[in-house]
């Protein structure tokens, strides 16, 4: 039996998951939970398996949480659950350790498949990643136009779209602002963008 533990703060889907899996004979959502601190204690206490998480969870910036996880509990396997756009962000997580990609308008038996792929070692991403990913020597590079950015850089153009200050991204990736501030060059350099509007913009993109 698949153990899986979903975290989403959409109840919603929460209650989806279970229904979907209650009458499941190899896979069982052992519990669901609605925050990254909540997601911890289960897997302190539980044995899991597969994780099934939202990228950007209430109280921790998915990356972040992702790269936690990995650190903490590298035996488990994660998979992204998102309706963030996958061919912008999906090279990101399974870079950052993530197991899978998944979109929330896929459908049950897609999750089904992807469960067992990632239990069995496996990466799972959709046939339409696949062909925007390749595979070579063991790294996933992502042809698209945020290529070039950083994991980190990702995450602070995130920020700045939706219109955070410096001390406030800052905080939200536990960081100092001064380095924030490197970060925003280097985004206006690689996007060559020439304005905060244009960054802005290109973070828009991305959410």
């Amino acid at each position: 039996m698949i153990r899986v533990l979903v975290a989403d703060h959409r109840p919603i889907i929460n209650l989806g998951m279970r229904t979907l899996f209650s009458n499941s004979v190899d896979i069982k959502i052992v519990n669901t939970v609605t925050s990254f601190k909540q997601l911890v204690e289960n897997l302190k206490r539980s044995t899991i398996d597969i994780v099934i998480t939202e990228i950007d969870l209430p109280d921790l910036n998915g990356i972040t949480a992702l790269r936690t996880l990995k650190k903490e509990y590298s035996h488990i396997g994660v998979i992204v659950f998102s309706t963030q756009p996958e061919d912008i962000y999906a090279a990101s997580v399974l870079k950052a350790g993530a197991s899978g990609y998944l979109s929330k308008g896929v459908t049950t038996a897609t999750i089904k498949r992807a469960i067992l792929k990632v239990y069995k070692g496996g990466i799972y991403v959709s046939k339409e990643l696949a062909q925007l990913l390749t595979f070579e020597r063991g790294e996933l590079n992502n042809l698209n136009i945020y290529n070039s950015l950083s994991q980190r850089e990702i995450e602070v153009l995130k920020l700045i779209s939706y219109g955070k200050k410096n001390r406030e991204i800052a905080a939200d990736l536990k960081i100092n602002p001064k380095t924030v501030s490197t970060y925003k060059l280097r985004l206006m350099e690689k996007l060559k963008a020439t304005n905060m509007v244009q960054l802005i913009d290109h973070g828009r993109q991305i959410i």
